[in-house]
């Protein structure tokens, strides 16, 4: 998923640098930029994923997402149930705590669940336990458009995360660096190879307000100096 003021142009690199390594197919999922709310733009998301899933029986279901798009993504995986069709969420410059940058925007709905302390952003910092998508963030200290930059991490007690510093690039080269691309090469080759993937979209328990009863998860998270994603 792309961010909120681009499209498929910016993530056609990645999507270059992905080939050749035995995943996909890949589909681009877009939403209207200044659509109603994040909540909407996850459930367009969330039928565009089962529709993948119904097509390969058997495989998860990778959602990388860019910006906004990593927020959307969280959203299906964590809140609308998600995680029983993905089993691995990869963000690249997702403001998951909000960014001040969001502030000085213009009051549009959308754009008010960026700010931080919005309503969207503490429903996602509630509890998530027994939310079994993995997720990875990949985050920049000069990222112009995350402020302050710690908020491009994900910090929550029920989720399996792991953060990864990019250190030196701004928000708009960082899904085309290299190094990143390279690593999410690597996470995606691990999925691929995993036989331990938790995606059975056709005997998952509903949840209920976001929860599957029953069930607890405690957090791994990591950080990273070095771009290099933590062992």
């Amino acid at each position: 998923m792309h961010g909120l003021a681009d499209g498929e142009s910016i993530v056609a690199p990645l999507r270059r640098g992905l080939n050749g390594i035995g995943v996909g197919p890949f589909t681009t999922v877009s939403y209207h930029a200044f659509g109603p709310d994040i909540r909407a733009a996850a459930r367009v998301l969330g039928e565009q994923v089962e529709l993948v899933s119904a097509r390969s029986v058997g495989q998860g279901v990778v959602v990388i997402g860019y910006s906004l798009g990593g927020l959307i993504a969280r959203y299906y995986a964590q809140v609308l149930g998600g995680d029983a069709y993905v089993p691995l969420v990869i963000t690249l410059a997702t403001p998951h705590g909000g960014t001040a940058a969001a502030l000085l925007a213009p009051p549009h709905p959308l754009l008010r669940q960026l700010r931080p302390e919005s309503g969207l952003l503490a429903e996602l910092a509630g509890p998530a336990a027994g939310c079994r998508t993995r997720f990875v963030a990949f985050y920049s200290d000069l990222d112009e458009m995350v402020i302050p930059a710690s908020r491009g991490r994900i910090d929550h007690p029920d989720l399996t995360a792991r953060n990864v510093l990019v250190p030196g690039v701004g928000h708009l080269t960082l899904p085309l660096h290299q190094p990143v691309i390279d690593q999410v090469r690597s996470l995606l080759t691990a999925a691929r190879q995993s036989t331990s993937a938790t995606c059975l979209p056709h005997n998952h328990t509903p949840r209920k307000n976001g929860q599957l009863p029953g069930r607890s998860r405690r957090s791994r998270d990591s950080r990273g100096g070095t771009g290099e994603a933590e062992k």
